[in-house]
This record gives C-alpha cells, sequence and structure tokens, in this order.
C-alpha cells in the first residue's frame, strides 16, 4: 500500500526529465516508432515510384510473363519423359511405383468383395475403436452401397491408403529428424509452417506439369499435402519429452537409439496418434480435391456433378465422404485416448487379446466366401438407391419458391446479389483502385506491427511477387473475397465462441456440430451453398464461411474459458458486469487465442475460396480450373503461384510474431 501511495510523488518530478528517453523509447520499440519509420520510407520512394511508373494498378513494366518458360518447360517435360534419364532412372519408377500400390491396395479390395470389406473394416473399428466406431463404419459401408457409390468409394480408400501410409512413413522421418537435432527443427519448422497456410489448390498444378494427369500426380500431391502435420506433431513429441525420464534412462548407460526406443517414442505415442489423425483427415481432403488431376473416386463423382451443377449426384457421392471422414477421425482419435489411458510399457491391452485378431481373419475369410456366393463382388445392383432425381427435384421447387419472391425477406438468390452488389463488388473495385504501392504499404504496417520486420519484409515481397507475375487485378479479386468471407466468419464465429464460453449446455450442443463439420473435407461444403445460392462469387463466400467457423468458434471457446480464474474472481469481487467481465478481463486476456482464431479463419477461408472457383468464384481459383481443364499449364502455375503469395502474405498479417501476442498465438 505504501509504495502505491507514494509512487506518483516519487515519479512526477522525473516526469520531465524521463519524458525524452521514454518518448525515444516508444518510437524505437512500440508501433509509433513503426509507423513513422514507414511514414519516411513512403514520403521518400512513392514520389519516385509514381513518377516512373504512375498509380493504380501493378505497373505492366514491373511484370514479368512467365507463361512462355512454364510452356517451353512443360512441352520439354512431355517431350523427354521417356528418353531423359531423370524420368526413365527415376521420377518414372516412382510414377510407376504408386500406380502399383494404388492397383494392389485396390485389387485387393475388390476380392474381399464387398462382404469381406465390410466385414473386416467393421470388425477393426470394433477393435480399435468400440462399439459405437464399429456401427458408424458399417453404416457408412452400407450407405456407400445404397447410394451406388460402392466403386468409387473403393477408389478412394485404395488411394487413401496407400497416401496415409506414405505421408506416414515421410512425415515421421522428417520429424525425428526434426526432434531429434536442434538445427534440422530450425530450418523445418518455416518450412512446414508455409506449407501448412497453402491452400490445397496449390499443390496440384507442380506434379501435373511433371507427371500428367493421373494417379501419380494425384497420389503425390497429397503425399506432400498432408505429411507437414505428422512431421510437426513428431517433432514436437520428441522434444517436449520428460528431462527428467531421459535423464534417468541416460544415467542407466542406455545409448541414444535405446534412449529412442524406450523413452522418447513412447512418451510422444499422444503426439505420433494426433499426427496420424490429421494426416488422415489431411490426406482425405486432399484426395478429393485431386480428382481434378485424375484421381478416381468419391472426389472425382462430386467435381463432374459440380461441374454439371447436378446437386442430386453431388450429395450422393459426398454423403460417402462425410462418413468416411467421420469414421476415420473417430477411430483414430479413440485409439489415441486408449493408448494413453494404457499406462503399460508394451502393447494396449485392446491389442493383446491371444484370440482377437485370427477371429477377426477367420469372420472375414467367412464373409468374403459368403459374397462369393452370392455372386457378385461389387455391391449388388438391386440394391441400389439412385437419390439424385427426387434431390434435383427438391433442388428446381427451391429455385421456384425459395431463391427469389419471398415477401420481405427476399430469397437466397437475392440474398447473394445483394451480397456481390454491396460488399463484394465495392470492396474488389476498391482494391483495385487502391494504388498498388498503397497495397504495399498497407501490409507492410499491418505485418510488422504484429510482427517483426522480417515478418513484413516477407508479407511486402509475396504481394509484390503477385504483381510482378501480371496477375494484380485477379489476385484482388481473390482478395475481397477472402476478406468478406472473414468478416462475417469472425463476426459469427467470436460471438457464437463468445456465447459458447459462457453457456456449458450451449457448448454441449456445438461439440458434436462442431466435431462433425472439421471432419469434412472442403469439396463437399460447395454442394450446399450451390443448392441454396446457385454459382456465383457469394456461394464461394458463403461455402468459406461455414467451413472456417468451427475452428473460430473453437478457439474463441477454448481461449476465453482459459482465462484465469483468479483474474474473473477479482473483477467480480470489484463488481463488474457480465459485459464489463467480458470486455475488460476475458477479451483482453484471451487476446492470443482471438488472434490465433483470426488467423486460421485466414487460412481456411482462402481455401476454400480459391475451390470457390469451381462454382463460379471466378479470379485465381478459376485461373488454376481454367489451366487444368485446357493444359494451361502456364496460366495454372503463374496463378498456384500467386495463390501461394497471397496464402503467405495473408498468413504473415495474421499471426502475430512479436515477444508478447506471438508466444501465446503461437503456442
Amino acid at each position: 500500500m505504501s509504495a502505491a501511495t507514494t509512487s506518483p510523488t516519487t515519479t512526477a518530478p522525473g516526469t520531465s526529465s524521463q519524458g525524452p528517453s521514454r518518448l525515444l523509447a516508444s518510437l524505437r520499440h512500440g508501433a509509433l516508432g513503426k509507423l513513422l519509420i514507414l511514414a519516411v520510407a513512403a514520403a521518400v520512394l512513392v514520389p519516385l515510384a509514381h513518377a516512373k511508373w504512375s498509380s493504380g494498378v501493378w505497373p505492366h513494366a514491373l511484370t514479368v510473363d512467365l507463361s512462355g518458360p512454364f510452356g517451353d518447360a512443360s512441352t520439354w517435360i512431355v517431350d523427354n519423359r521417356d528418353s531423359h534419364w531423370l524420368f526413365v532412372y527415376f521420377l518414372g519408377h516412382l510414377s510407376n511405383a504408386a500406380v502399383i500400390c494404388v492397383r494392389a491396395v485396390y485389387l485387393c479390395l475388390l476380392a474381399l468383395g464387398w462382404t469381406g470389406v465390410t466385414a473386416l473394416v467393421t470388425l477393426v473399428a470394433w477393435r480399435v475403436a468400440g462399439l459405437r466406431i464399429a456401427a458408424t463404419a458399417l453404416i457408412t459401408l452400407l450407405v456407400s452401397g445404397v447410394l451406388g457409390m460402392w466403386v468409387p468409394t473403393m477408389q478412394t480408400i485404395a488411394l487413401m491408403v496407400v497416401a496415409v501410409l506414405a505421408s506416414i512413413i515421410v512425415g515421421a522421418v522428417l520429424g525425428l529428424a526434426g526432434g531429434l537435432s536442434d538445427r534440422m527443427f530450425r530450418l523445418l519448422r518455416p518450412v512446414l509452417d508455409t506449407m501448412q497456410v497453402l491452400p490445397a489448390f496449390a499443390y496440384l498444378l507442380p506434379f501435373v506439369m511433371i507427371f500428367g494427369i493421373g494417379v501419380p500426380a494425384a497420389l503425390l500431391a497429397t503425399v506432400i499435402y498432408a505429411a507437414p502435420p505428422m512431421a510437426r506433431l513428431t517433432a514436437l513429441g520428441l522434444r517436449g519429452a520428460d528431462a527428467g525420464v531421459l535423464e534417468a534412462v541416460a544415467s542407466l548407460g542406455a545409448t541414444g537409439r535405446q534412449r529412442l526406443l524406450t523413452a522418447r517414442l513412447p512418451l510422444a505415442r499422444k503426439e505420433l496418434l494426433l499426427g496420424i489423425n490429421q494426416t488422415i483427415m489431411m490426406a482425405l481432403s486432399m484426395v478429393v480435391i485431386a480428382s481434378m488431376i485424375g484421381a478416381a473416386g468419391l472426389g472425382d463423382r462430386v467435381y463432374q456433378a459440380l461441374a454439371s451443377v447436378d446437386v442430386g449426384s453431388a450429395l450422393a457421392a459426398s454423403i460417402p465422404i462425410v462418413l468416411l471422414a467421420i469414421v476415420m477421425d473417430r477411430t483414430t482419435a479413440k485409439a489415441g485416448e486408449r493408448l494413453g489411458a494404457d499406462q503399460g510399457g508394451g502393447p494396449a491391452a485392446w491389442l493383446r487379446g491371444r484370440f482377437v485378431w485370427p477371429a477377426v481373419a477367420v469372420v472375414t475369410a467367412l464373409a468374403v466366401v459368403a459374397g462369393r456366393l452370392t455372386g457378385s463382388l461389387v455391391w449388388p445392383t438391386a440394391s441400389v438407391v439412385d437419390i439424385a432425381p427426387p434431390v434435383n427435384h427438391f433442388k428446381e421447387w427451391m429455385v421456384d419458391h425459395i431463391y427469389s419472391g419471398i415477401p420481405v425477406v427476399g430469397g437466397t438468390a437475392d440474398w447473394a446479389a445483394g451480397f456481390t452488389s454491396w460488399v463484394l463488388n465495392p470492396l474488389r473495385d476498391g482494391l483495385t483502385a487502391l494504388p498498388w504501392w498503397g497495397a504495399l504499404l498497407i501490409v507492410a504496417a499491418l505485418a510488422w506491427l504484429i510482427g517483426t520486420w522480417r515478418t513484413a519484409l516477407t508479407a511486402t515481397v509475396a504481394l509484390a511477387v503477385i504483381g510482378v507475375l501480371g496477375v494484380w487485378v485477379p489476385s484482388m479479386n481473390t482478395l475481397s473475397q477472402v476478406l468478406a468471407a472473414l468478416v462475417v466468419t469472425l463476426v459469427v464465429g467470436i460471438g457464437v465462441g463468445v456465447l459458447a464460453a459462457g453457456s456449458a449446455r450451449m457448448e454441449k450442443i456445438l461439440r458434436p456440430v462442431l466435431d462433425v463439420c472439421q471432419t469434412m473435407p472442403q469439396f463437399v461444403y460447395l454442394i450446399p451453398v450451390v443448392a441454396l445460392f446457385g454459382v456465383g462469387r457469394a456461394p464461394a463466400a458463403a461455402a468459406a464461411v461455414v467451413y472456417a467457423l468451427p475452428a473460430v468458434i473453437r478457439i474463441t471457446t477454448q481461449g476465453l474459458r482459459q482465462v484465469s480464474p483468479a483474474a474473473m474472481e477479482s473483477a467480480q469481487s470489484l463488481g463488474a458486469t457480465r459485459w464489463q467481465q467480458l470486455r475488460q478481463v476475458q477479451l483482453p486476456l484471451a487476446r492470443p487465442a482471438l488472434l490465433l482464431a483470426v488467423n486460421q479463419g485466414v487460412v481456411l477461408v482462402l481455401a476454400v475460396v480459391i475451390i470457390g472457383g469451381l462454382v463460379g468464384g471466378g479470379a485465381l481459383g478459376y485461373d488454376v480450373v481454367a489451366g487444368l481443364s485446357t493444359g494451361d499449364l502456364g496460366l495454372g502455375m503463374i496463378a498456384g503461384i500467386a495463390i501461394v503469395c497471397l496464402g503467405l502474405m495473408l498468413d504473415r498479417v495474421t499471426q502475430p510474431t512479436d515477444r508478447r501476442a506471438g508466444k501465446g498465438a503461437r503456442a
């Protein structure tokens, strides 16, 4: 108390003498100093840039046409694919191995027949994850057959099996290297950070250019896309092992290999299981998207249906995708819980049954025999129900009654048109009319204010590369859709998260919904918005909002619930109302979580806005689709690089890396 009462009188006389030093410190370290430096740089450089290149959109003199070099590279690859040593002795064998592995798994599934596959998957799910998950797996396979999607489902599972195994191996090797070597971890971390913020579309074009359209390109793109979570979580698990346990093992004279096998890996098993779970979910998402480059299966059915706006067929293919995602997510999550509960050093009890797995093999064999006796290895055609006609009829009814003409509120088409006219178009026109140097300054200021000068430099260079590539206008179009969808996502997501944090009942209701939504691949979100809103930029933004909402809601809820109870009790003891507690205590203390929610919202919104090019979103997503469908790999590659740069810029602008906010957000 005495210190508190005397501090004003003791520090007041020194205020005038310390004022200049405090001002200098503020200018040097604070936001004011950063903005002042940028203002001085702008005052010097902007007049020079305006005099030489004028304002407006990115000047043509600063662009580089890469379509010719990319076209030449594509031609060279096609001409030398059968003769050059790189293809003959390496890439060709890699391509053949991919085809052979996927085909072998697919043929094994066909040989088991629909009865054998159903029995095997159900029994394995029961043994690994319990009766409820086994029932879900059984329903998933039966629904796939009834909807006439048995063969596409087997094609997707075959590609998934190979892709997940390869992703786990690659990710585990990289994770081991990063977990055991500080230098390798420092090298891997920025690469993994960048890879995990890039939209899935950005991975397609390079593999198409090298391997062409087909299974090899789809498989390898999936592996590269799905491996980073396994690598990151493996490295974090190994590096986070209990130091006391490691010292105890080392004191017993264990070698480095023995310490790894008996201490580090067992201690990191939760992270390893989580890495496998995330790898499976990302692989499924990418396998569906990779249907655009020749991956057969459920994704191809969705893609073909969306191309013809056949909502019924798209729904028939998307239902098995969603059910597969739920089964895979729940099975691996439950396995992780059981491993965590098992305190023994050996295999978990639920895997140690002496007769369990032989019994599974016997029952599966009997199911295979029963299936062959029925005379059909695939799902019987007589048991297929075609839901496409009634769904399409319902969609037509919606067009006639819900799209427009509803008194007072209008209709979904009216809402989409209004959102496009009043939000998307002005935002696009404003970003396009913004001077190119103004856009660079805004990005540099935002990135530097919440991060470091390296962050600002990375974001500014990424945006400048977009201009150099000559795709400034379509990139601003894409950016306008991202910003509009992000604002809606944050308003709704943070609002719902605040309500869920204050109500245990609401959180309990939301939890299963959010769990299901976070397991669904990106492609699936396009189907309901096309049915409700038709095609265009507004439906693409709506799909992005729905896709990103679960993550924003969950991060906001967790951040608010993790606020220190002591701080909340102090505010209550001072008579603060609930609104005051939220505004003055919870939200400030949950700032790192809220910044993380913004960052994740940006990344997820961008991913679906790009895919929205399939349903009329236009801009960069459309350029990628056009490049893939017309064989113009120059156009597609330039758009893909621009997507990478846009994702990198948005991530750096929304990801705090300063010493105060960065630690909390990255944690």
